[in-house]
């Protein structure tokens, strides 16, 4: 079985503010990422996962047109299934081909392999409040299958706060960049598993998370840049699956 190590990680944040209790910080939406007239039909969100993917692609050294990658995100284009949910009342109205087209659970990691020219398999996955922890054992258990590096991006964006407030009260999307080569990492992780025993969650994080779905991967975030080893929580609700931070 191959050692899951991280080169980089990467967050865009629609919030600053959010991430100031963790010491954390976040990049600006890069527009020069995506061409004015594909631009206009992205949703925020996507824009932010796209920032953030590139900036980790970036520090590793990572060829984006050839990595695989991974995209989870509890809501996806939330928005966007919204508003055609609620034109379906009048019959009168006309679906648009556009927004149905950016309603699908895997529009940003569609748009990332078109902006691209990536050709490496792309995979969207939704797991509730374990999205970030499957997403990060869809990226181990493929990296176990090929050589190189896996891109990871965590992601959602606001939502209508009529469905499930506060979920998705705050838009937050991250990556990072795995291998399970160990050459320049920051980092070497176990594989998430279910905790065996009880856990004390950090109040403020759990906050945030419940506003923000994708900020589940804060306490890894932390981890990273304080170099930091042990265990490390991954999502707020029981059952809690964590990782550790081994080297």
């Amino acid at each position: 079985m191959k050692k899951l190590f991280i080169k980089s990680s990467a967050i865009c944040c629609s919030d600053n503010a959010l991430l100031v209790p963790f010491n954390l910080s976040s990049c600006d939406i890069d527009k020069s990422l995506i061409p004015a007239n594909m631009r206009r039909r992205t949703s925020v969100t996507t824009r932010m996962a796209i920032t953030a993917a590139s900036l980790a692609c970036q520090q590793a050294n990572a060829n984006v047109e050839n990595i695989a990658s991974v995209f989870a995100s509890l809501g996806g284009e939330i928005q966007v299934t919204d508003a055609l949910c609620r034109l379906l009342v009048d019959e009168h109205e006309l679906l648009s081909p556009t927004q149905f087209h950016n309603s699908v659970h895997n529009t940003t990691a569609g748009y990332w392999s078109i902006l691209n020219h990536c050709q490496a398999p792309a995979t969207a996955i939704a797991a509730a409040d374990d999205t970030f922890a499957m997403g990060l054992i869809e990226a181990w258990s493929q990296l176990q299958q090929h050589q190189g590096e896996q891109l990871l991006v965590c992601y959602d964006e606001c939502w209508p706060q009529y469905l499930a407030p506060p979920l998705g009260k705050v838009a937050f999307a991250c990556a990072f960049v795995l291998s399970t080569d160990s050459a320049q990492s920051l980092a070497e992780i176990t594989v998430p598993s279910l905790a065996n025993t009880a856990i004390n969650l950090d109040k403020t994080w759990q906050a945030v998370a419940q506003s923000a779905p994708a900020a589940t991967a804060i306490p890894l975030l932390q981890a990273l840049q304080n170099k930091s080893l042990g265990q490390i929580v991954l999502n707020i609700n029981s059952p809690i699956w964590v990782t550790e931070r081994i080297a």
